[in-house]
């Protein structure tokens, strides 16, 4: 049910947050889960008791909200990976520690003395902990504190839909290493599977670095888009504030090249000109930029 994460969250995303996916992203996505379907799906009998797939069904959808709501909180409280799992982890430990005694064999009657009872060290309390058992437990945990913060970070600076698609890669490399390193076997179906996973993976990845470039592009002509005509004065207003006036073609932020001080405010502060000042004298004022441009280049005193 795994598999089914990426499509719930696409899904989750339309329905909750009205974002609909781009064609080409859904495509990629869809071939990924096939890939990964392909390689690993082994059982032909998918369905086999109805109690098993409603608990699935479960866990795909709380997996997907999770990962959603982790995404949406992180900009919604403009908070770090460290900062959120700071908070998510002491209630998701009182959460577990309420479940362990409900769904673990605790082996309260090793107290007792019973060890019959207990399960002969096969519950928590009968156990014989050793030194080397300690310490497998605890880099367990402190391995599975790394996961949920990677989880956060990967989900944090891109998305939870990129998160399952770095899931299914993990699968592809875990794949893949077995076959290199522990002499797994590669049947055809496996072998095709990783091939059109790795397809759909870097499709994705296309795709997500497109969109990325495009954005910085947009967000780079930000500031040319802030020359804006001021119909009060029949002049102009610069990014940085600087007003052009098109009636004389002087700057009327600039009084003379060497005070570079507004008339009509004789305490103001001296100000550089800057090249967007030039830039924008030249391109929507040149019936007087032979005028402003020459003042404009004369050195600061």
């Amino acid at each position: 049910m795994k598999i089914a994460v990426a499509p719930t969250v696409m899904l989750l995303d339309l329905i909750v947050f009205g974002i609909v996916p781009a064609p080409k992203v859904v495509a990629s996505v869809v071939l990924v889960c096939l890939g990964i379907g392909i390689a690993t799906v082994t059982d032909s009998t998918l369905v086999k008791h109805f109690y098993g797939i409603c608990v699935g069904a479960a866990a795909t959808l709380i997996t997907a909200l999770y990962q959603m709501w982790a995404g949406s909180k992180q900009k919604e409280l403009q908070a770090s990976s460290m900062q959120l799992l700071h908070q998510y982890t002491p209630q998701a430990a009182l959460i577990l520690g309420l479940l362990i005694p409900l769904m673990e064999p605790v082996g309260w009657a090793s107290l007792t003395g019973n060890a019959a009872a207990a399960g002969n060290g096969k519950t928590i309390l009968s156990y014989q902990y050793t030194p080397a058992a300690v310490a497998v437990i605890f880099v367990s945990a402190v391995l599975g504190l790394l996961v949920s913060l990677s989880t956060f970070l990967v989900i944090g600076c891109t998305s939870s839909l990129t998160y399952n698609v770095v899931g299914h890669l993990k699968t592809v490399i875990i794949l893949t290493g077995g076959c290199l390193f522990f002499g797994d076997e590669m049947p055809p179906k496996k072998l095709l599977g990783v091939g059109v996973a790795m397809a759909g993976i870097v499709w994705y990845t296309q795709l997500k670095i497109g969109s990325a470039q495009a954005k910085l592009a947009a967000k780079a002509a930000e500031p040319l888009q802030l020359v804006v005509s001021d119909s009060s004065n029949g002049g102009s207003s610069s990014a940085n504030g600087t007003r052009y006036n098109s009636s004389n073609g002087v700057d009327e932020g600039i009084m003379s090249p060497a005070s570079l001080i507004s008339p009509s405010m004789s305490t103001a502060k001296p100000r550089i000109v800057t090249t967007a000042d030039k830039a924008a004298a030249a391109l929507y004022y040149k019936p007087a930029a032979s005028a402003v441009l020459p003042a404009l280049h004369r050195p600061n005193r």
